[in-house]
């Protein structure tokens, strides 16, 4: 489906047999529409439009079946902001004119906060597609949620695993340009240093700086050498590291987080091979997520190929939920049974915002690039000692 048609109003819906729903009062009989303020081109592209591959198949399965209830379909609303931050407030005042009742908002930050801050102002309920900085829903107000796994709660799996690794030295990347590239790195290097490990050097980029040698020759230099180099590095800047890096002749363990599960990382051949990263989840025979990659491989003709789209479909099984409790399409109601949903069936497995302050509780998987594959290493619900305060 192309960005043009996208960008027409168009109506889809939703759900697994059975999963998500909840005892609440009956849903009237109406219309509930969902508006989405998303990057679908620009830098965000591979995340946004994953995301609403997700949330048009959520769609499609629930009005199929009736609607919410059986009683209330969905209305997609789309709107491209080009992942530029002054253009997502735009897209999202537009949405609000245009009568949403709950706002899907960009996966990063500052473009969900833009288009956040108008739909917190017209009291609707707004959802970053998969931004993961923990203090994005108080940044904005009550009416913003997150979706998508915290940076402090992968980076304390993620060094979980660098020990259990006997990895005891760590380099540590990051760019201070956005806070999912400078605060996640830091998260880990906390948990890092709390479970006995010891950061060598902490290296800093720009990005879109493409060039690494800098930073390449100074992991050369160091003494101790890494055990582990750990980055949030995204595209297009990790496909530049992880090239420059091995090019070196550096072949050092590497640990990144979600923001790397793309088909890019998996093209890379031999230079990503082994590279351990931090999502939401990993498609385990019987498991609700290998279910959703079965319904998608069969609505989209094409096996799935990146966990953002399975995230997306997540948050149209919790809005689903969240209305069917409140009984209304008023966005109060909404809000609050929203903020009190426990153990909604969703396809990466399981979502509790009951008590979290709108950032939800989910399993972390780990997964590593395997032969342009993924290879589940595990779940992990680490100690909530050892998950650094955002």
């Amino acid at each position: 489906m192309t960005i043009s048609r996208w960008l027409k109003t168009t109506a889809m819906s939703a759900v697994l047999a059975g999963a998500g729903a909840m005892a609440g009062p009956a849903v009237a009989d109406d219309t509930l529409i969902i508006g989405y303020a998303g990057g679908h081109t620009g830098y965000l592209a591979p995340y946004d439009q994953s995301s609403l591959k997700g949330v048009q198949l959520a769609i499609e399965e629930i009005n199929a079946a009736g609607g919410i209830g059986g009683t209330m379909p969905i209305e997609l609303i789309v709107k491209d902001t080009r992942s530029d931050t002054a253009q997502a407030a735009v897209a999202a005042q537009e949405l609000v004119d245009e009568g949403v009742h709950v706002m899907i908002v960009s996966c990063d930050v500052d473009p969900a906060v833009a288009s956040g801050v108008i739909a917190q102002a017209a009291e609707i309920p707004a959802v970053s597609s998969c931004a993961s900085t923990p203090t994005l829903p108080a940044a904005v107000g009550p009416y913003m949620f997150s979706n998508y796994t915290a940076d402090n709660l992968q980076a304390a799996v993620l060094a979980e695993y660098a020990r259990e690794q006997g990895y005891d030295n760590a380099y540590v990347l990051l760019s201070r340009d956005t806070p999912y590239t400078e605060k996640l790195p830091e998260y880990f290097a906390e948990a890092f240093g709390n479970m006995g490990g010891n950061v060598v050097m902490t290296g800093e980029y720009t990005m879109g700086q493409q060039d690494f040698s800098a930073e390449v020759t100074n992991i050369t230099g160091l003494d101790p050498q890494p055990d582990v180099i750990m980055t949030s590095a995204y595209e297009p800047d990790f496909p530049a590291f992880i090239k420059q890096l091995r090019a070196a002749g550096i072949d050092t363990p590497v640990l990144g987080s979600d923001g790397i599960d793309s088909p890019t990382t998996f093209s890379l051949g031999d230079v990503s091979e082994g590279v351990v990263f931090s999502n939401a989840g990993f498609p385990s025979p019987g498991s609700s997520l290998e279910a959703y990659e079965a319904a998608y491989e069969a609505e989209y003709g094409e096996p799935n190929d990146t966990i953002f789209t399975a995230t997306g479909y997540d948050i149209i099984k919790v809005v689903a939920a969240a209305v069917e409790q409140a009984g209304s399409t008023d966005g109060s109601a909404i809000r609050d049974a929203w903020d009190n949903l426990e153990n909604v069936e969703v396809a990466t497995g399981t979502m509790t915002y009951k008590g979290q302050d709108r950032v939800p509780v989910r399993v972390v998987a780990l997964n590593r690039v395997a032969n342009g594959l993924r290879e589940h290493v595990g779940d992990y619900s680490p100690d909530p000692s050892q998950i650094p305060a955002p």
